[in-house]
């Protein structure tokens, strides 16, 4: 049975700049000498007990991972991950695919965020040409290139552009499936966007002024993954024309696979998850397991990881001496606590404001 679906061609995409936004990165960044607010005595501890933990895993050349959430972007954090980086304090960072826009947002035009409220009133919401154009087509040419989501977005703010090539390639490319499927699938991604939307081959420049706030453009630069963790239908820039599930799916499994590996060298490391209630611990704990079935293989098991939990709600139970609450406690349904408690190592758990965290956690380091 064949169901109707919408059409996004009838779509009134509007500019960008037309947009009332609510941040400004020039306004809104926070530097990353900027004083954090105290922390609770237990948070404290926690980022004590991590500072610990990353200095030894980067001594012992383990992986630091950094998950966050979006919000972690739209409260101008992107110095302090730079910073992070920069430094060789963090060796992967993780994001969902709000926090990949708002940092391609901001390295654009230096704003972000809209009111989701009166924009879904108006018809409006997520509906821009900018975001959704040039994300996408992003993500198209990364498909062809060989690159991951963050990747694609991230080579995009930091080259100030994108290459199309000619028709007569991707027609080629698209042509030798057999040999190299994948490439030729991507290919033919990118042909039906030159076609459809009479794109020309060559470059397309596309200026991204604030580019030294973007994570995504650093991590590029220094050559460090930023993978990107999305999900259907979850952001914005599914309601533009130019988006394409293959070229998100494509990109989005080369990152998966890309922040499995990472995890495979967990074990003496450092796993951070910061704000992130669903992505983080769903894409962790499908890594770890295999991970471990892959270290189960060669006589091993992963066991020393350090998972560093940070999120504002309250939670009094102590994970590591009682265990997994009961369904009659409210501590059970702190969902990422639950997962993240269930994969073994040691896992610690801050209630603190994801600034506040961070820059509490660069001054340790730098201590």
């Amino acid at each position: 049975m064949t169901y109707p679906e919408f059409d996004r061609q009838k779509l009134r995409v509007l500019p960008l700049a037309e947009r009332t936004n609510k941040l400004n990165i020039e306004r809104d960044h926070v530097p990353v000498d900027a004083a954090p607010n105290p922390l609770s005595k237990a948070s404290a501890a926690v980022v004590a007990e991590t500072t610990d933990r990353i200095r030894s895993a980067r001594d012992d050349g383990r992986s630091v991972i950094l998950a966050f959430g979006a919000h972690t972007i739209k409260n101008g954090l992107g110095p302090t991950l730079i910073h992070l980086m920069k430094q060789g304090w963090v060796t992967h960072l993780a994001t969902n695919g709000a926090g990949i826009i708002h940092d391609w947002e901001f390295a654009f035009q230096g704003q972000t965020s809209e009111d989701v409220r009166a924009y879904v009133d108006a018809g409006q919401f997520g509906i821009w040409e900018e975001t959704g154009r040039f994300i996408n087509l992003a993500l198209r040419v990364g498909a062809w290139e060989g690159r991951g989501y963050g990747e694609s977005v991230g080579a995009m703010i930091e080259n100030g552009g994108l290459d199309i090539p000619a028709a007569d390639t991707l027609l080629a490319a698209a042509a030798d499936a057999d040999q190299y499927p994948d490439r030729a699938a991507g290919a033919a991604d990118l042909l039906a966007a030159v076609r459809d939307f009479d794109l020309t081959p060559g470059r397309i420049e596309i200026p991204h002024p604030f580019k030294q706030y973007s994570a995504q453009a650093a991590a590029v630069r220094l050559g460090i993954p930023f993978t990107g963790h999305p999900m259907f239908g979850h952001d914005i820039i599914y309601n533009h024309p130019m988006n394409h599930g293959p070229a998100i799916g494509r990109t989005a499994q080369r990152d998966y696979l890309r922040f499995a590996d990472s995890v495979t060298r967990i074990d003496g490391g450092v796993y951070l998850s910061v704000g992130s209630a669903i992505m983080s611990p769903m894409i962790f704990e499908k890594a770890l397991s295999m991970a471990q079935n892959v270290a189960r293989q060669a006589g091993g098991h992963i066991d020393d990881h350090f998972i560093a939990v940070v999120d504002l709600a309250e939670s009094t139970w102590d994970w590591q001496m009682n265990g997994e609450p009961p369904m009659d406690n409210p501590a059970y349904y702190l969902r990422y606590c639950k997962t993240f408690n269930r994969m073994g190592g040691t896992m610690r758990y801050a209630s603190a404001d994801n600034r506040d965290f961070l820059l509490s956690l660069c001054r340790a380091l730098e201590a």
